[in-house]
């Protein structure tokens, strides 16, 4: 079981990675996920992880108290309103123009009531 958890942790990794370049893709989602599986399956890499520069205090943030920081709550908002942007500019149907205003709009107030550092 142990190694399963190991490959999901590496998955979320790398698509969280992957995430850093692509704005419609959540980095932090993804990185707390490898977290939760490194935690159950490599020591060492949950360590490396939760201690990593970069990724380490939005994952301390989210385990001590659900917090979403401020600069992330904005880059998130910025990221999904270009999104949006691409899919109007490039005369997407109503269906899924308003699917995507749906979706995105509950991911944005998903990210603004939780608490900020």
């Amino acid at each position: 079981m142990r190694s399963l958890w190991f490959i999901l942790g590496v998955l979320s990794m790398g698509l969280g990675l992957i995430g850093v370049v692509l704005p419609l893709l959540p980095t932090v989602p993804f990185m707390l996920l490898a977290a939760f599986c490194f935690a159950r399956s490599s020591e060492r890499m949950h360590g490396w992880l939760v201690n990593h520069r970069v990724f380490g205090p939005a994952i301390e943030d989210w385990n001590r108290s659900g917090a979403i920081s401020k600069t992330g709550k904005r880059a998130a908002t910025v990221s999904i309103a270009v999104v949006f942007s691409i899919s109007v500019f490039m005369g997407l149907r109503p269906m899924i123009l308003g699917i995507q205003a749906v979706t995105l709009g509950a991911v944005l107030t998903f990210i603004w009531t939780r608490p900020s550092y």
